[in-house]
C-alpha cells in the first residue's frame, strides 16, 4: 500500500470509497491505433462526475492524481486514466477503503486485473487481448461499447 493511502482519514476515505460505490466507474476502452504492432490502444479509466465540485476534488487531493474538470453542462467530471496512477493510487486506495456493493466489488475486481495484466505487458499481445475482453465482459453490466469484441477480435490475425 501506498504511503499516501496510509495517510487517509479513515473517514474520508470509507466516505469517497462510497460516493464511488454510487457515483463511480471502472472502464476498459479499446481505441484503433493502426500504427501500434497491435492494432488497438488499450486504456483503463476510473471516473466520477458530479455537479458538486467539492467531492470530486476530494478525490484528487487524496488519491494524489488524476484530472478534475467542467463538463461545460454544469457537471464536474474526475478522471484516472493513466496505468501508473492507477497502479500506484487509485487500486491501492480501494483495496483498502472497500466497496459494500457486489457489483462495485466485481468491477473493481476485474479492474484490478486488467490492470495486473496490462502492467506485465500482455496487453501488446494477441493473447493478453483476448483475456482482457473476457474479463471485462459483465463489467459495468456489458455497458455501450464502441467496439465490439468481435471487431477486435477480427483484427488480431
Amino acid at each position: 500500500m501506498s504511503n499516501r493511502v496510509d495517510r487517509v482519514p479513515s473517514d474520508i476515505g470509507y466516505y469517497l470509497a462510497g460516493f464511488a460505490d454510487g457515483e463511480g466507474s471502472f472502464n476498459v476502452s479499446f481505441r484503433p491505433r493502426p500504427d501500434f504492432s497491435i492494432p488497438w490502444k488499450i486504456s483503463l479509466c476510473f471516473n466520477v462526475s458530479q455537479r458538486d465540485r467539492v467531492i470530486l476534488a476530494l478525490f484528487k487531493r487524496h488519491l494524489g492524481c488524476g484530472t478534475l474538470r467542467d463538463r461545460g453542462d454544469g457537471v464536474w467530471y474526475y478522471q484516472v486514466d493513466n496505468l501508473n496512477a492507477i497502479s500506484q493510487h487509485v487500486i491501492p486506495f480501494f483495496n483498502r477503503f472497500q466497496f459494500l456493493s457486489a457489483k462495485k466489488k466485481r468491477d473493481f475486481a476485474k479492474f484490478k486485473r486488467i490492470g495486473e495484466l496490462m502492467i506485465d505487458g500482455r496487453h501488446l499481445t494477441a493473447d493478453g487481448i483476448k483475456e482482457i475482453l473476457r474479463i471485462r465482459m459483465d463489467m459495468n453490466d456489458g455497458g455501450k461499447r464502441r467496439y465490439s469484441d468481435q471487431h477486435i477480435l477480427s483484427t488480431l490475425g
